[in-house]
C-alpha cells in the first residue's frame, strides 16, 4: 500500500499533538507511573513505591496533583498529593 508524502507528513505532524496532554502541568492523565510529589515519601492509594522517585500501578488511573487543595467534584483524594477520577461515581 502506497502512502503519499503529504499523508505521511500529516501523520508525523499530528504525532506531537497526541503527546501534548502529557506536557500540560496539572492535566489529568491515565497513568501507570507517576512521580512522587515534593514533600511526599509515600505513594498514593493503588500505587507501589519503586524506592526511587516514582510510584507504579498495574492499573491505569486518571490522576492529577492536588497542589494542597481539595479534590474537585467527581474526584477522590488518594493521598500523597493526588486526586483520582471516580469511575461509575464511586471509586
Amino acid at each position: 500500500m502506497k502512502t503519499s508524502r503529504c499523508a505521511l507528513a500529516a501523520r508525523l505532524l499530528a504525532l506531537p499533538l497526541l503527546t501534548l496532554p502529557l506536557l500540560i502541568p496539572g492535566a489529568a492523565v491515565a497513568q501507570k507511573r507517576i512521580p512522587k510529589l515534593p514533600g511526599y515519601d509515600q505513594c498514593p492509594l493503588g500505587y507501589v513505591n519503586d524506592l526511587k522517585q516514582h510510584c507504579n500501578s498495574p492499573i491505569y488511573y486518571e490522576v492529577r496533583p492536588t497542589y494542597g487543595k481539595p479534590c474537585e467534584s467527581g474526584w477522590m483524594n488518594i493521598g500523597a498529593g493526588y486526586c483520582k477520577k471516580k469511575t461509575l461515581g464511586i471509586f
